[in-house]
């Protein structure tokens, strides 16, 4: 099992630890989030019902280009795509270039792990 670990924290608290870990004042750990969201909102719009039926169907389905996802989700070529590369942003999927520029989704992980203060 593949866990991505996800973290949500504001601005000022995400630049603060790329500094300290910059200035060799903090060392992370293994299991520390590697993808960070500004918000518990945020996180849910990349991981919404619809979004990991997606992947569900790229995990299971295994197309062999974005035109064939595209007909096997129901989903508009223009809404798929900047989904796909927001996912891929975030590092839920990844975009295989195959011969003749045909991309190929992959998904990473099969775990996420949240992890994010209880309160403000």
């Amino acid at each position: 099992m593949k866990t991505l670990h996800v973290g949500i924290a504001n601005y000022e608290t995400m630049k603060a630890r790329t500094m300290a870990i910059a200035r060799g004042q903090l060392k992370p750990k293994k299991d520390d989030p590697k993808v960070w969201f500004t918000s518990v909102e945020s996180f849910a719009k990349v991981l919404s019902a619809r979004n990991q039926a997606l992947l569900d169907i790229i995990v299971k389905q295994k197309p062999c280009s974005l035109a064939e996802l595209e007909t096997m989700s129901g989903r508009a070529k223009s809404n798929l795509s900047r989904t796909l590369r927001t996912m891929e942003r975030y590092g839920l999927v990844e975009l295989e270039k195959r011969e003749g520029g045909k991309l190929v989704p992959h998904v990473v992980y099969d775990r996420i792990a949240l992890e994010m203060p209880a309160y403000a």
